[in-house]
């Protein structure tokens, strides 16, 4: 929006060309997400208290988590609003890649809406059935494949990068849609599974986020593409004030959410977030990568899933409970311990998949 308003007012100064600079939108786009967090954060938290729409806790979970019941959910609220303005506000609207980003991010919160209302407000613990929520999740995510398949220009739009290698890629064809909608339906979920802990999700959802916005830039970009041969998408370097807006917005969140939390992100946060990452890690080819720097989402996800096929071919259990982070806060470990650790995992996963730009 801004932008094009300093298209227009360009003509009468030359001093507004200085908004075309994707690097200064993406600044802004993090400050006034961040802003817009830090202002609302508080009022949202007290109108969620007034409401009453405290988190329920699981009459299975750790003890130290009996404390937690009745803190304010839902903030993704906060974090959906504040991604939204300012990639509203920073980005170049007519950008194909921005609309489809923020529209699926938007879709994915509305599930997890439902579902947090009818956990919370209604009451009911079960909250959007399983097959409903994930019927939804499909219906966003397969969408959001199709359109990308039959909008894709280039063939690089459509290939799957194989990181750390520089001429291996996988012309995926009409399975492109396929992957694409695992990828962004898995990666939702996987975000949501590690939301467990205070601050745990959203802080490696920012450096991840943060990584993909400097991969959407260099994507973006022909002559540094054609230097780190990486593939060269045209209009893919817009989401870097999409990704600037995610950090922005979940610095502002982590803000109220950093331990012990003032408030939860809830299902609206949670999908919407991973959705994100998923659909901007497809738009800039870099799928495997995100693999790689969500290694904690991927962790957390794999312990469940072994923790159920487990239980149910063995009638045994892998961990003590799971996700694995109640697993070790079971082993006693105190909460902050396991999450700053997780941070620190996810840093150097982060360093891993921006160092496949060079080790190639």
């Amino acid at each position: 929006m801004l932008l094009m308003l300093s298209e227009y007012l360009s003509q009468f100064h030359s001093g507004f060309n200085v908004f075309q600079y994707l690097t200064l939108r993406a600044i802004l786009g993090v400050i006034t997400a961040l802003g817009i967090a830090l202002v609302v954060g508080p009022t949202m938290i007290r109108h969620l208290s007034f409401k009453q729409i405290g988190q329920v806790i699981r009459n299975d979970g750790p003890e130290s988590h009996l404390v937690k019941a009745g803190t304010p959910t839902m903030g993704g609220a906060l974090i959906l609003v504040a991604i939204a303005i300012s990639t509203l506000l920073w980005a170049d609207l007519a950008n194909r890649n921005v609309w489809i980003a923020l529209v699926v991010t938007l879709l994915f919160g509305a599930i997890g809406f439902v579902d947090d209302y009818i956990k919370l407000v209604r009451q009911d613990p079960k909250g959007l059935l399983s097959r409903y929520k994930y019927f939804w999740q499909s219906v966003v995510g397969a969408g959001a494949a199709v359109i990308l398949y039959f909008t894709a220009v280039l063939p690089a739009e459509t290939q799957l990068i194989i990181p750390f290698f520089k001429d291996i890629v996988i012309p995926l064809g009409g399975w492109y849609m396929l992957w694409t909608y695992l990828v962004i339906v898995g990666s939702s979920n996987a975000v949501n599974l590690t939301d467990g802990l205070d601050g745990l999700a959203i802080m490696p959802t920012v450096m991840v986020a943060g990584a993909l916005g400097l991969f959407s830039y260099l994507t973006g970009h022909y002559e540094f593409a054609r230097y780190l041969s990486i593939p060269y998408i045209p209009g893919a370097g817009e989401l870097t004030v999409f990704c600037a807006a995610m950090v922005g917005a979940g610095l502002g969140f982590l803000w109220f959410n950093t331990y012990p939390a003032q408030v939860f992100m809830g299902d609206i946060g949670a999908l919407a977030l991973g959705a994100a990452l998923g659909t901007v890690a497809v738009l800039v080819r870099q799928e495997l990568v995100l693999l790689i720097m969500g290694g904690v989402f991927v962790i957390e996800t794999l312990s469940v899933v072994l923790q159920v096929g487990s239980y149910k071919l063995r009638g045994k259990r892998v961990f003590l409970m799971a996700p694995i982070h109640h697993h070790y806060e079971l082993k006693g470990w105190p909460e902050p311990r396991i999450i700053v650790r997780f941070w620190i995992i996810t840093v150097f996963l982060v360093l891993i998949g921006l160092a496949s730009l060079k080790i190639r």
